[in-house]
């Protein structure tokens, strides 16, 4: 296995410390590589994004979604309904899951749809008022009026 040190970015960026943290955790993940339960993510336009997760045999109850800081974690645990039944064939997988999704800053869980076993996420980016780009005044050499600095 291949390991990167990523400490050389900590001496060299301002304020990208969430930024190393996340690679260094990906890095370190164990292998989920059985895919379950499947997705998709979509960005649909500049400032939404959507997560379609396959539920089937999931219900309402079934599923629960947390949005926390910048982590969102979707987890599904099927009822015990299988105590009832005897299969000849189980092709629908009803196993319990957890699926975590890392958000990026100012992504916001807006809501969630159940329908037709996908469950569908909402994410929208909302940028605060004092983050967006804003005109500067530039003032000239000879203007007594500077904002900012006393007179």
């Amino acid at each position: 296995m291949v390991t990167y040190d990523f400490s050389p970015l900590f001496r060299s960026t301002v304020g990208f410390d969430r930024m190393t943290r996340l690679l260094d955790a990906a890095m370190n993940l164990p292998d989920h590589s059985d895919g379950y339960p499947p997705y998709n993510i979509q960005k649909i336009s500049d400032n939404a994004y959507g997560i379609s997760i396959a539920v089937a045999g999931f219900g309402e109850d079934d599923l629960e979604v947390t949005a926390k800081e910048n982590t969102l974690i979707v987890k599904g645990k099927s009822k015990d309904k299988e105590k009832e039944t005897l299969y000849l064939h189980r092709g629908i997988a009803g196993r319990a899951f957890e699926r975590t999704f890392q958000l990026a800053d100012h992504i916001k869980v807006v809501g969630a749809v159940l329908e037709n076993g996908l469950l569908s996420i909402e994410l929208e980016r909302e940028i605060p008022e004092e983050l967006k780009a804003r005109k500067i005044e530039i003032f000239t050499g000879r203007s007594k009026k500077v904002p900012g600095k006393a007179a």
